[in-house]
C-alpha cells in the first residue's frame, strides 16, 4: 500500500511509519522537520498549510497512480483552564487538531476517489468523549474531528472509501513538551498544579507507540471498519462507556478523583 503518515517525525507518528513500512507499505511521513530513516520517506510538509500538503500528495499520486491510506495523526496538546485560554491559542489548537486533518483529508479524496478505494484514520483521543479539566479546548479540537468523521463516512462510502476514528489513551511520549500551555491565572494554581502532576504522570505510565502501531496493523487487517476505535489502559477505555451510562455528577466526581482534584 501506499501510505501517509503525519506527524511522523517522532512520538506515534514515527512508530506508526517505521512499523508500516517493515510490513512492505511504501510508507511517507509528513512532519515541519524531516528525519532520516531507512525505511520511509520523510517530507518537509506543514499540514497547516495547504499547498504544501497539496504539492507533496499529488507528487506521491504521480510516482505511484495510488493512495491507499491517509493516517490524520499530527496534532498538539492544550492545557489551561477554559477562562484563561486566548483566542489565539485555540486558534493554534484548531489550526492543527481540526483544520490541518481535514486539508489532508481534502487532498486525498480526489485520488482515492479516482481509484474508486482508499481509508483514512483520523488519530484523536479517549479524551475526545469527555470534557477533560484544564484539557477543555483539547477535548473539543478532538471531538470535533470525531465528528467530521462520522460524517466523511456518509459521504465517501460511493466510492469505497472507508474513515474512522482511533481513540488514544495515554501514549508514553514528548507531547508534554509540545503543548500549548495557558498562562494559568491564580484562582486556578493550585488545583491545576495537581492535575498537571497527573497528567504528565498518565503520559509517563502510558502504552508505548509500537503498541499503537501494532494495533493500527490489525485493524488493517479488517474488511471493515467502524467509526470509532478505542486504544489504551482499561480504565481509560472504561471511561467511555462510563460517560454513556452514568449519571452526570456521580461520572464527575469520579473523574475528578482520578484528575488528582479531590
Amino acid at each position: 500500500m501506499i501510505i501517509i503518515v503525519t506527524g511522523a517525525s517522532k512520538g506515534i507518528g514515527f512508530a506508526l511509519a517505521k512499523s508500516l513500512a517493515k510490513e512492505g507499505h511504501r510508507v511517507y511521513g509528513f512532519s515541519r522537520n524531516t528525519v532520516d530513516h531507512p525505511d520511509f520517506e520523510s517530507l518537509s510538509v506543514d499540514i497547516t498549510e495547504e499547498q504544501q500538503i497539496k504539492k507533496a500528495v499529488e507528487e506521491i499520486y504521480q510516482r505511484h497512480s495510488s493512495i491507499d491510506l491517509l493516517i490524520n495523526n499530527a496534532g498538539v496538546g492544550m492545557v489551561g483552564a477554559v477562562e484563561d485560554t486566548t483566542k489565539e491559542d485555540i486558534h493554534r489548537l484548531i489550526d492543527v487538531n481540526l483544520v490541518g486533518s481535514i486539508q489532508m483529508i481534502r487532498a486525498v479524496l480526489p485520488y482515492m476517489r479516482k481509484q474508486k478505494s482508499g481509508r483514512i484514520i483520523n488519530i484523536s483521543s479517549i479524551g475526545s468523549e469527555m470534557g477533560l479539566p484544564f484539557r477543555g479546548f483539547y477535548s473539543a479540537s478532538k471531538s470535533a474531528i470525531d465528528k467530521v468523521t462520522e460524517a466523511l463516512r456518509y459521504e465517501v462510502r460511493p466510492w469505497n472509501i472507508e474513515a474512522t476514528c482511533l481513540h488514544l489513551g495515554d501514549v508514553k511520549t514528548d507531547i508534554a513538551e509540545g503543548r500549548i500551555r495557558t498562562k494559568i491565572s491564580s484562582p486556578y494554581e493550585k488545583i491545576f498544579d495537581k492535575v498537571y502532576r497527573m497528567m504528565n504522570l498518565e503520559v509517563e505510565n502510558g502504552c508505548p507507540p509500537e503498541k499503537v502501531a501494532e494495533f493500527i496493523l490489525q485493524l488493517l487487517n479488517k474488511n471493515h471498519w467502524k467509526a470509532h476505535y478505542y486504544y489504551g489502559k482499561f480504565i481509560q477505555k472504561m471511561a467511555v462507556p462510563l460517560k454513556w451510562i452514568l449519571p452526570q455528577n456521580l461520572y464527575e466526581n469520579l473523574l475528578r478523583r482520578y484528575s488528582n482534584m479531590n
